[in-house]
Order: structure tokens, then sequence, then C-alpha cells
């Protein structure tokens, strides 16, 4: 039973720490961070397994959004045009054929917000695999010289 609670605990401390990443801001517009994000995606792939829920999601802007299968597994997915409401959903879901999400097939589907809205499901067109650690180091540089750059700006004159 000890055994049982440790391992719930550990996946909620990673979880946990999964969020609060993905909640630190590197201070990009949409269009960067999609670029940031696709600078560290590798070839695209027909498909990936999806045992479950999500481990995690990121918008990045209407067209694209990052999913995460387990910490330390994501993907780039983008779609072949505008998804209503998908930078700003709370929540998402994907469609997808046993426990494998295909491209050109399944289909993003957001969440939440208004009950009388409707939402079409947004095909996904591509699917590119994300090299988890180098997107997370390239994003803690962007937070530590974006702090240095802050640090470096004089106060700001309150004399007047």
């Amino acid at each position: 039973m000890q055994r049982k609670a440790r391992l719930c605990f550990a996946a909620a401390a990673t979880l946990l720490a999964l969020l609060a990443g993905g909640c630190a801001t590197t201070g990009l517009s949409d269009a960067q961070e999609l670029a940031l994000y696709r600078s560290h995606a590798g070839e695209p792939v027909k498909s990936f397994t999806l045992f479950g829920q999500l481990s995690g999601w990121v918008p990045l802007g209407d067209t694209a959004l990052a999913v995460w299968t387990r910490p330390s597994e994501a993907f780039l997915l983008e779609l072949p045009g505008r998804c209503l409401d998908l930078d700003v959903a709370p929540a998402i879901t994907l469609t997808s054929q046993g426990s494998r999400v295909y491209a050109k097939f399944d289909q993003v589907l957001v969440l939440g917000g208004p009950p009388s809205r409707f939402r079409m499901p947004c095909r996904i067109d591509t699917i590119r695999p994300l090299d988890v650690k180098a997107l997370r180091q390239a994003q803690k540089q962007l937070r530590e010289a974006r702090s240095t750059e802050r640090a470096a700006q004089p106060a700001p004159d309150m004399e007047n």
C-alpha cells in the first residue's frame, strides 16, 4: 500500500513540475513560440501512441499545439487551418484509433468555455516528435536572458 501511495505522489509531483514548467513564460509572441517548438521538432511521423490521457498540452496560437504523452515525450501537432478557441481553451482532448493518434485522420477537440458554443473538431495535419530536453533548455535560456535584460535596465527616474 505504501508503494502505491509513493507512486501516486511521484506521479503527482511530476505532473505539477510539468505544468509549472509549461506555465513559465518566455515572453515570446505566439509566432515566435511556434517557431521555437518547430526548431526542436523532428521529421513528421504518421502517428503516436496515447495510452489514457495527455500529460499536458500547450496551445501555440490557433493553428498548432504541443501535447505531452509522458513528461519526457511530446509532439508538435499542426492543423490545416484555424481551430476556434484553441489558444484560450481550458482543456482539449484528442480522438484516436485504439491507442494511436494519426495525422490526417484524428482530431483535436476543444473543451470548456460557454456551453452554447459549438466548435468543430480540428483535424491534425502533421505530427512531429519534440526533443523535450532541448526545448526545455532553450526555454530556460530565454527566461534567463530576459531576466538578465530586465536587471540591466536602469530604474525609472521617480524624481519628476
